[in-house]
Protein backbone atom coordinates (compact mmCIF):
# COMPACT_ATOMS: atom_id res chain seq x y z
CA UNK A 1 0.00 0.00 0.00
CA UNK A 2 1.24 3.44 -0.82
CA UNK A 3 2.22 5.61 1.76
CA UNK A 4 -0.29 8.51 0.15
CA UNK A 5 -3.08 6.42 -0.07
CA UNK A 6 -3.38 5.48 3.72
CA UNK A 7 -2.16 8.85 4.57
CA UNK A 8 -5.51 9.91 2.77
CA UNK A 9 -7.20 6.69 4.62
CA UNK A 10 -6.06 8.25 8.02
CA UNK A 11 -6.83 11.92 7.47
CA UNK A 12 -10.48 10.85 6.15
CA UNK A 13 -11.50 8.71 9.60
CA UNK A 14 -9.51 11.29 11.57
CA UNK A 15 -11.66 14.06 9.99
CA UNK A 16 -15.04 11.38 10.53
CA UNK A 17 -14.05 10.74 14.04
CA UNK A 18 -12.98 14.11 14.78
CA UNK A 19 -9.91 13.86 16.76
CA UNK A 20 -6.12 14.79 15.90
CA UNK A 21 -3.60 12.69 13.78
CA UNK A 22 -1.37 12.68 16.54
CA UNK A 23 -4.33 11.38 18.81
CA UNK A 24 -4.91 8.72 16.23
CA UNK A 25 -1.05 7.37 16.38
CA UNK A 26 -1.21 6.96 19.77
CA UNK A 27 -4.31 5.23 20.02
CA UNK A 28 -3.58 2.64 17.59
CA UNK A 29 0.45 2.47 17.47
CA UNK A 30 1.21 4.60 21.01
CA UNK A 31 2.91 6.55 18.42
CA UNK A 32 1.97 10.82 17.86
CA UNK A 33 3.94 11.11 15.19
CA UNK A 34 2.86 8.48 12.88
CA UNK A 35 1.43 10.30 10.75
CA UNK A 36 4.15 13.74 10.58
CA UNK A 37 6.89 10.30 9.76
CA UNK A 38 4.84 9.22 6.93
CA UNK A 39 4.93 12.97 5.51
CA UNK A 40 8.30 13.34 5.85
CA UNK A 41 9.12 9.45 4.05
CA UNK A 42 9.18 7.48 6.66
CA UNK A 43 8.19 3.91 6.48
CA UNK A 44 6.59 1.38 8.55
CA UNK A 45 6.41 -2.39 8.51
CA UNK A 46 3.45 -4.76 7.60
CA UNK A 47 2.96 -5.48 10.79
CA UNK A 48 2.64 -1.36 11.77
CA UNK A 49 -0.11 -1.26 8.70
CA UNK A 50 -2.06 -4.07 9.81
CA UNK A 51 -2.38 -2.87 13.35
CA UNK A 52 -3.32 0.45 12.32
CA UNK A 53 -5.94 -1.23 9.50
CA UNK A 54 -7.25 -3.14 12.05
CA UNK A 55 -7.99 -0.10 14.68
CA UNK A 56 -9.89 1.76 11.84
CA UNK A 57 -11.88 -1.18 11.58
CA UNK A 58 -12.40 -1.96 14.68
CA UNK A 59 -13.00 1.46 15.78
CA UNK A 60 -16.27 3.13 13.11
CA UNK A 61 -15.79 6.70 13.85
CA UNK A 62 -19.56 6.94 14.98
CA UNK A 63 -18.29 5.27 18.69
CA UNK A 64 -16.56 8.68 18.86
CA UNK A 65 -13.79 10.04 20.54
CA UNK A 66 -13.65 8.24 23.39
CA UNK A 67 -13.52 5.26 20.81
CA UNK A 68 -10.56 6.58 19.49
CA UNK A 69 -8.76 7.39 23.20
CA UNK A 70 -8.87 3.50 24.35
CA UNK A 71 -6.16 1.69 23.66
CA UNK A 72 -6.79 -2.30 23.34
CA UNK A 73 -5.84 -3.85 26.72
CA UNK A 74 -3.79 -6.84 25.01
CA UNK A 75 -1.40 -3.96 23.07
CA UNK A 76 1.39 -3.09 25.46
CA UNK A 77 3.38 0.43 24.95
CA UNK A 78 5.99 0.50 22.84
CA UNK A 79 8.60 3.09 22.41
CA UNK A 80 9.34 4.75 19.08
CA UNK A 81 12.98 4.37 17.26
CA UNK A 82 15.68 6.83 18.93
CA UNK A 83 13.59 7.66 22.09
CA UNK A 84 13.38 4.35 24.53
CA UNK A 85 13.78 5.58 27.82
CA UNK A 86 15.71 3.79 30.98
CA UNK A 87 13.52 5.41 33.03
CA UNK A 88 13.72 3.57 36.32
CA UNK A 89 16.28 5.34 38.58
CA UNK A 90 18.45 6.23 35.47
CA UNK A 91 18.91 4.12 35.63
CA UNK A 92 19.60 1.09 33.18
CA UNK A 93 17.92 -1.11 30.70
CA UNK A 94 18.22 -5.00 31.97
CA UNK A 95 16.07 -6.08 28.88
CA UNK A 96 18.04 -5.01 26.27
CA UNK A 97 20.89 -7.57 26.68
CA UNK A 98 19.06 -10.45 25.93
CA UNK A 99 18.68 -9.85 22.30
CA UNK A 100 21.78 -9.58 20.49
CA UNK A 101 20.54 -8.88 17.34
CA UNK A 102 20.45 -5.51 15.81
CA UNK A 103 18.01 -6.10 13.40
CA UNK A 104 15.34 -3.72 13.98
CA UNK A 105 11.77 -5.52 15.46
CA UNK A 106 8.26 -3.51 15.40
CA UNK A 107 6.28 -6.37 15.81
CA UNK A 108 5.34 -8.45 19.05
CA UNK A 109 3.49 -12.32 19.60
CA UNK A 110 3.43 -11.98 23.17
CA UNK A 111 -0.72 -11.38 23.51
CA UNK A 112 -0.27 -10.97 27.35
CA UNK A 113 0.90 -7.16 28.20
CA UNK A 114 2.92 -7.56 31.40
CA UNK A 115 5.03 -10.26 29.35
CA UNK A 116 5.68 -7.56 27.37
CA UNK A 117 5.97 -4.52 29.38
CA UNK A 118 8.84 -2.13 30.22
CA UNK A 119 8.17 0.21 32.69
CA UNK A 120 10.75 2.60 31.91
CA UNK A 121 9.54 3.58 28.76
CA UNK A 122 7.05 6.25 30.27
CA UNK A 123 8.63 9.52 30.01
CA UNK A 124 6.04 11.74 32.08
CA UNK A 125 6.58 9.33 35.10
CA UNK A 126 9.80 9.86 34.81
CA UNK A 127 10.21 13.42 35.09
CA UNK A 128 7.76 13.50 37.10
CA UNK A 129 9.25 11.45 39.82
CA UNK A 130 13.02 12.86 39.52
CA UNK A 131 11.69 16.36 39.75
CA UNK A 132 9.34 15.80 43.25
CA UNK A 133 11.58 13.35 45.28
CA UNK A 134 15.27 13.05 46.35
CA UNK A 135 15.99 9.61 45.38
CA UNK A 136 18.98 10.81 43.06
CA UNK A 137 20.70 12.74 45.82
CA UNK A 138 20.35 9.77 48.56
CA UNK A 139 21.83 7.67 46.09
CA UNK A 140 24.71 9.90 44.99
CA UNK A 141 25.39 9.93 49.05
CA UNK A 142 25.40 6.45 49.13
CA UNK A 143 27.83 6.03 46.57
CA UNK A 144 30.07 8.82 47.84
CA UNK A 145 30.61 6.91 50.97
CA UNK A 146 32.22 3.95 48.74
CA UNK A 147 34.82 5.93 47.66
CA UNK A 148 36.42 5.38 50.79
CA UNK A 149 36.80 2.10 50.35
CA UNK A 150 37.91 1.58 47.00
CA UNK A 151 41.84 1.93 46.20
CA UNK A 152 42.71 3.50 42.76
CA UNK A 153 45.83 2.66 41.33
CA UNK A 154 47.55 4.62 37.93
CA UNK A 155 47.01 5.63 35.87
CA UNK A 156 43.34 6.57 36.56
CA UNK A 157 40.13 6.29 39.34
CA UNK A 158 38.03 3.98 37.19
CA UNK A 159 34.09 3.85 37.34
CA UNK A 160 30.97 1.98 35.72
CA UNK A 161 27.45 3.46 36.01
CA UNK A 162 25.32 0.45 34.89
CA UNK A 163 22.53 2.37 33.81
CA UNK A 164 23.87 6.54 33.32
CA UNK A 165 19.57 8.32 33.02
CA UNK A 166 19.63 11.45 33.10
CA UNK A 167 23.33 12.07 34.74
CA UNK A 168 22.14 13.23 38.09
CA UNK A 169 23.81 10.80 39.68
CA UNK A 170 26.81 10.43 37.91
CA UNK A 171 27.23 14.22 38.25
CA UNK A 172 27.14 14.07 41.70
CA UNK A 173 29.12 11.31 42.08
CA UNK A 174 31.80 12.91 39.95
CA UNK A 175 32.07 16.24 42.00
CA UNK A 176 32.55 14.05 45.17
CA UNK A 177 35.30 12.13 43.02
CA UNK A 178 36.90 15.71 42.49
CA UNK A 179 36.62 16.69 46.11
CA UNK A 180 38.46 13.38 47.26
CA UNK A 181 41.04 12.63 44.17
CA UNK A 182 41.36 16.09 42.92
CA UNK A 183 44.72 15.34 40.90
CA UNK A 184 43.87 11.72 39.54
CA UNK A 185 42.75 11.33 36.23
CA UNK A 186 39.25 9.98 36.06
CA UNK A 187 38.02 6.66 33.51
CA UNK A 188 34.34 6.99 34.01
CA UNK A 189 32.00 4.36 31.60
CA UNK A 190 28.49 4.74 31.55
CA UNK A 191 25.89 2.71 29.74
CA UNK A 192 22.64 3.91 28.69
CA UNK A 193 20.42 3.38 25.67
CA UNK A 194 18.12 5.86 25.64
CA UNK A 195 18.46 8.96 23.57
CA UNK A 196 17.36 11.96 25.36
CA UNK A 197 19.00 10.09 28.89
CA UNK A 198 22.01 10.77 27.01
CA UNK A 199 21.57 14.27 25.77
CA UNK A 200 20.62 15.45 29.40
CA UNK A 201 23.58 13.29 30.81
CA UNK A 202 25.99 15.35 28.55
CA UNK A 203 24.83 18.86 29.10
CA UNK A 204 25.05 18.06 32.88
CA UNK A 205 28.93 16.77 32.30
CA UNK A 206 30.12 20.65 31.24
CA UNK A 207 31.06 21.65 34.41
CA UNK A 208 32.68 18.32 35.33
CA UNK A 209 35.11 19.03 32.34
CA UNK A 210 35.64 22.09 33.86
CA UNK A 211 36.36 21.36 37.21
CA UNK A 212 38.07 17.89 36.35
CA UNK A 213 39.81 18.61 33.35
CA UNK A 214 41.50 14.95 33.58
CA UNK A 215 38.18 13.12 32.89
CA UNK A 216 37.64 10.42 30.11
CA UNK A 217 34.00 9.80 29.88
CA UNK A 218 32.48 7.10 27.71
CA UNK A 219 28.88 6.96 27.22
CA UNK A 220 27.82 3.06 25.30
CA UNK A 221 24.38 1.49 24.58
CA UNK A 222 26.20 -2.35 24.55
CA UNK A 223 24.68 -4.70 26.99
CA UNK A 224 26.06 -5.14 30.26
CA UNK A 225 27.88 -8.74 29.11
CA UNK A 226 29.90 -6.52 27.08
CA UNK A 227 29.67 -2.56 27.98
CA UNK A 228 32.43 -2.67 30.72
CA UNK A 229 34.82 -3.56 28.08
CA UNK A 230 33.46 -2.13 25.22
CA UNK A 231 33.42 -4.93 23.32
CA UNK A 232 30.66 -6.98 21.15
CA UNK A 233 30.95 -10.36 21.21
CA UNK A 234 28.15 -10.77 18.97
CA UNK A 235 29.51 -10.52 14.88
CA UNK A 236 26.60 -9.11 13.66
CA UNK A 237 26.51 -6.30 16.47
CA UNK A 238 30.36 -5.80 15.66
CA UNK A 239 30.47 -5.17 11.98
CA UNK A 240 27.89 -2.10 12.94
CA UNK A 241 29.75 -0.85 15.87
CA UNK A 242 30.01 3.33 15.83
CA UNK A 243 33.09 4.31 17.32
CA UNK A 244 33.54 8.22 17.93
CA UNK A 245 35.60 10.33 19.51
CA UNK A 246 35.03 13.97 20.26
CA UNK A 247 38.28 16.20 21.86
CA UNK A 248 37.52 19.33 23.60
CA UNK A 249 38.97 22.37 22.56
CA UNK A 250 39.27 25.65 24.54
CA UNK A 251 39.17 26.43 28.43
CA UNK A 252 35.43 27.27 29.12
CA UNK A 253 32.40 25.55 29.94
CA UNK A 254 31.04 27.92 27.26
CA UNK A 255 33.18 26.34 24.59
CA UNK A 256 32.53 22.76 25.89
CA UNK A 257 28.71 23.52 26.01
CA UNK A 258 29.00 24.35 22.29
CA UNK A 259 30.94 21.07 21.32
CA UNK A 260 28.99 18.60 23.15
CA UNK A 261 25.75 20.53 21.75
CA UNK A 262 26.74 19.86 18.42
CA UNK A 263 27.08 16.05 19.07
CA UNK A 264 23.04 15.74 18.50
CA UNK A 265 23.24 14.63 14.67
CA UNK A 266 25.38 12.00 15.70
CA UNK A 267 23.35 11.18 18.73
CA UNK A 268 20.08 11.05 16.55
CA UNK A 269 21.69 9.32 13.36
CA UNK A 270 23.53 6.74 15.77
CA UNK A 271 21.72 6.22 19.13
CA UNK A 272 18.70 4.40 18.12
CA UNK A 273 16.76 1.50 19.80
CA UNK A 274 13.84 -0.74 19.38
CA UNK A 275 11.70 -2.99 20.98
CA UNK A 276 12.82 -6.91 21.90
CA UNK A 277 9.50 -8.80 21.00
CA UNK A 278 10.04 -11.28 23.85
CA UNK A 279 10.44 -9.17 26.58
CA UNK A 280 8.98 -5.77 25.71
CA UNK A 281 12.48 -4.01 26.56
CA UNK A 282 14.51 -1.58 24.37
CA UNK A 283 17.46 -2.78 21.76
CA UNK A 284 19.91 -0.72 20.07
CA UNK A 285 19.66 -0.64 16.52
CA UNK A 286 23.73 -0.74 16.35
CA UNK A 287 25.97 -0.21 18.87
CA UNK A 288 27.89 3.12 19.88
CA UNK A 289 30.68 4.04 22.28
CA UNK A 290 31.07 7.53 22.17
CA UNK A 291 34.70 9.10 24.27
CA UNK A 292 34.68 12.29 25.19
CA UNK A 293 38.17 14.33 26.93
CA UNK A 294 40.02 17.42 26.78
CA UNK A 295 42.52 18.32 23.90
CA UNK A 296 44.74 20.17 26.29
CA UNK A 297 44.73 16.86 28.30
CA UNK A 298 44.77 14.42 25.72
CA UNK A 299 49.23 13.88 26.75
CA UNK A 300 48.33 12.75 30.64
CA UNK A 301 45.04 10.94 29.27
CA UNK A 302 46.52 8.72 26.54
CA UNK A 303 47.47 5.73 28.41
CA UNK A 304 43.23 5.98 29.69
CA UNK A 305 41.34 6.87 26.24
CA UNK A 306 40.35 3.77 25.66
CA UNK A 307 41.20 1.70 21.88
CA UNK A 308 38.89 0.00 19.81
CA UNK A 309 39.59 -3.94 20.44
CA UNK A 310 41.91 -3.18 23.02
CA UNK A 311 40.51 -1.87 26.34
CA UNK A 312 40.05 -3.64 29.98
CA UNK A 313 37.49 -3.47 32.94
CA UNK A 314 39.11 -3.28 35.74
CA UNK A 315 36.85 -1.15 37.61
CA UNK A 316 37.37 0.40 41.14
CA UNK A 317 33.45 1.29 41.78
CA UNK A 318 31.00 -0.26 39.84
CA UNK A 319 27.32 1.32 40.15
CA UNK A 320 24.12 -0.76 39.94
CA UNK A 321 21.51 1.59 40.56
CA UNK A 322 18.01 0.44 40.18
CA UNK A 323 19.56 -1.48 36.73
CA UNK A 324 16.92 -4.05 36.13
CA UNK A 325 12.59 -4.48 36.64
CA UNK A 326 11.85 -4.99 40.42
CA UNK A 327 9.20 -7.91 39.09
CA UNK A 328 11.95 -9.44 36.96
CA UNK A 329 13.19 -12.78 38.01
CA UNK A 330 15.99 -13.02 40.61
CA UNK A 331 17.59 -15.68 37.72
CA UNK A 332 17.46 -12.64 35.57
CA UNK A 333 18.97 -9.82 37.67
CA UNK A 334 21.68 -12.53 38.49
CA UNK A 335 22.87 -13.83 35.04
CA UNK A 336 21.93 -11.13 33.00
CA UNK A 337 23.42 -8.03 34.96
CA UNK A 338 24.84 -8.17 38.69
CA UNK A 339 27.12 -11.32 37.48
CA UNK A 340 28.48 -9.18 34.70
CA UNK A 341 29.32 -6.51 36.34
CA UNK A 342 30.72 -8.20 39.46
CA UNK A 343 33.05 -9.61 36.48
CA UNK A 344 34.17 -6.39 35.70
CA UNK A 345 35.79 -5.31 38.88
CA UNK A 346 39.51 -4.99 39.44
CA UNK A 347 41.54 -5.61 42.45
CA UNK A 348 40.06 -3.80 45.59
CA UNK A 349 37.19 -2.27 43.85
CA UNK A 350 33.36 -2.30 44.87
CA UNK A 351 30.21 -3.17 43.30
CA UNK A 352 27.71 -0.83 44.98
CA UNK A 353 24.19 -2.54 44.10
CA UNK A 354 20.89 -0.70 44.66
CA UNK A 355 17.19 -1.22 44.24
CA UNK A 356 14.04 -0.21 45.66
CA UNK A 357 12.74 -2.22 49.29
CA UNK A 358 9.12 -1.27 49.49
CA UNK A 359 7.67 -1.19 53.42
CA UNK A 360 6.93 2.02 53.05
CA UNK A 361 4.42 4.61 52.77
CA UNK A 362 4.27 5.11 48.85
CA UNK A 363 3.30 0.57 49.06
CA UNK A 364 0.58 1.88 50.99
CA UNK A 365 -0.98 3.84 48.50
CA UNK A 366 -0.61 0.49 46.42
CA UNK A 367 -1.91 -1.48 48.56
CA UNK A 368 -5.28 0.56 49.11
CA UNK A 369 -5.47 -0.11 45.27
CA UNK A 370 -4.14 -3.37 44.63
CA UNK A 371 -4.05 -5.07 48.15
CA UNK A 372 -2.24 -8.20 46.69
CA UNK A 373 0.45 -6.32 44.76
CA UNK A 374 4.21 -7.49 45.44
CA UNK A 375 6.53 -6.11 43.01
CA UNK A 376 9.78 -6.48 45.22
CA UNK A 377 10.09 -10.09 44.60
CA UNK A 378 13.73 -10.38 45.54
CA UNK A 379 15.37 -9.15 48.24
CA UNK A 380 19.72 -8.04 48.16
CA UNK A 381 19.98 -11.79 50.48
CA UNK A 382 18.37 -13.79 47.27
CA UNK A 383 19.70 -11.94 44.53
CA UNK A 384 23.56 -12.40 46.57
CA UNK A 385 22.78 -16.29 46.61
CA UNK A 386 22.12 -16.17 42.91
CA UNK A 387 24.98 -14.07 42.00
CA UNK A 388 26.96 -16.58 43.31
CA UNK A 389 25.63 -19.40 42.29
CA UNK A 390 25.94 -18.13 38.46
CA UNK A 391 29.61 -17.08 39.08
CA UNK A 392 30.93 -20.57 40.71
CA UNK A 393 34.15 -20.95 41.00
CA UNK A 394 34.70 -16.89 39.88
CA UNK A 395 32.90 -16.23 43.12
CA UNK A 396 35.51 -16.85 45.59
CA UNK A 397 38.02 -13.82 44.91
CA UNK A 398 34.59 -11.93 45.98
CA UNK A 399 33.09 -10.91 49.25
CA UNK A 400 29.43 -10.71 49.03
CA UNK A 401 28.05 -7.96 51.78
CA UNK A 402 23.93 -7.78 52.62
CA UNK A 403 24.53 -6.11 55.54
CA UNK A 404 22.23 -5.07 58.10
CA UNK A 405 19.16 -3.69 57.31
CA UNK A 406 20.64 -0.26 59.49
CA UNK A 407 23.26 -0.24 56.96
CA UNK A 408 21.36 -1.71 54.05
CA UNK A 409 17.91 0.66 53.87
CA UNK A 410 18.25 4.02 53.31
CA UNK A 411 14.95 6.32 52.91
CA UNK A 412 14.21 9.21 50.15
CA UNK A 413 11.05 11.33 50.32
CA UNK A 414 8.89 13.65 48.03
CA UNK A 415 9.71 17.08 47.91
CA UNK A 416 6.69 18.68 50.05
CA UNK A 417 6.43 22.17 51.97
CA UNK A 418 5.10 21.22 55.91
CA UNK A 419 2.05 23.11 54.69
CA UNK A 420 1.22 20.90 52.11
CA UNK A 421 0.11 17.95 53.55
CA UNK A 422 -1.50 19.68 56.75
CA UNK A 423 -5.21 19.94 56.19
CA UNK A 424 -6.67 20.18 52.40
CA UNK A 425 -4.07 18.65 50.19
CA UNK A 426 -3.54 20.34 46.63
CA UNK A 427 -4.39 18.30 43.82
CA UNK A 428 -1.21 18.70 42.33
CA UNK A 429 0.18 17.44 45.41
CA UNK A 430 -1.52 14.20 44.86
CA UNK A 431 -1.19 13.71 41.39
CA UNK A 432 2.87 13.94 42.19
CA UNK A 433 2.59 11.36 44.96
CA UNK A 434 0.28 9.14 43.38
CA UNK A 435 2.90 9.43 40.37
CA UNK A 436 5.52 8.74 42.75
CA UNK A 437 3.79 5.81 44.35
CA UNK A 438 3.08 3.57 40.74
CA UNK A 439 6.58 4.72 39.49
CA UNK A 440 8.09 3.37 42.09
CA UNK A 441 5.81 0.01 41.90
CA UNK A 442 5.94 0.04 38.65
CA UNK A 443 2.65 -0.26 37.88
CA UNK A 444 1.52 -0.87 33.92
CA UNK A 445 -0.45 1.44 32.35
CA UNK A 446 -3.44 -1.62 31.77
CA UNK A 447 -3.95 -1.66 35.36
CA UNK A 448 -4.23 2.35 35.94
CA UNK A 449 -6.92 2.68 33.08
CA UNK A 450 -9.78 1.10 35.33
CA UNK A 451 -8.61 2.70 38.72
CA UNK A 452 -8.80 6.53 38.13
CA UNK A 453 -11.69 6.63 35.85
CA UNK A 454 -13.81 6.52 39.54
CA UNK A 455 -10.97 8.98 41.41
CA UNK A 456 -10.60 6.99 44.73
CA UNK A 457 -6.95 6.55 43.94
CA UNK A 458 -6.75 10.30 44.85
CA UNK A 459 -8.70 9.62 48.57
CA UNK A 460 -6.11 6.96 48.58
CA UNK A 461 -3.52 9.03 48.55
CA UNK A 462 -4.58 11.51 50.46
CA UNK A 463 -5.34 9.31 53.36
CA UNK A 464 -1.32 8.07 53.49
CA UNK A 465 -0.13 11.53 53.10
CA UNK A 466 -2.46 12.31 55.93
CA UNK A 467 -1.72 9.52 58.27
CA UNK A 468 2.58 9.89 57.75
CA UNK A 469 2.41 13.55 57.37
CA UNK A 470 4.26 13.02 54.10
CA UNK A 471 5.61 10.83 51.37
CA UNK A 472 9.01 8.66 51.30
CA UNK A 473 10.20 5.51 50.29
CA UNK A 474 13.11 2.86 51.25
CA UNK A 475 15.84 1.47 48.89
CA UNK A 476 17.87 -1.68 50.01
CA UNK A 477 21.97 -1.65 48.85
CA UNK A 478 24.37 -4.42 49.01
CA UNK A 479 27.99 -4.58 48.04
CA UNK A 480 30.16 -6.81 45.85
CA UNK A 481 34.13 -6.27 46.35
CA UNK A 482 36.79 -8.27 45.05
CA UNK A 483 40.14 -9.42 47.03
CA UNK A 484 42.91 -6.85 46.83
CA UNK A 485 46.44 -8.31 45.37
Amino acid sequence: MRAEELLNEISDYCRLAGVAESTFGRASINDGKLVSRLRNGGRITTDTLDRIRTYISSHPPGEGRQAIVTRKRSEPARPTNGSATSIRHGDATAEADTARSVTPVMSTTNADPRANFRFYDNRQKYLLFVNTCSEKWEIATRVSHELGHIHPRPPAVRVFDAGVGDGSVLARVMRSMHDRFPTVPFYIVGKEISLEDVRMTLQKMVDRFLEHPGTVLVLTNMAYADAPRLTVRSLSAASSLVWHELALRGTTSHSFAAQITALEPFLAANWKATVNPNTGGSVFERPVVLTIYREDHRFLLDPIIPKLGATSANYDLVLASQPYRARASTEFKAKRVIAPLARALGPGGRLLGIHSFGNDPGMEIVRKVWPDDNPFITDRHDLLKAVKAELGAAGRELNFNANSDSRSLFRYDMHTLPSEVEGSIGTSTLFAAWNAAIYVAQIEDERLAPVVENGAYLEATREVLHANNGLWFYDESFVISRRRD
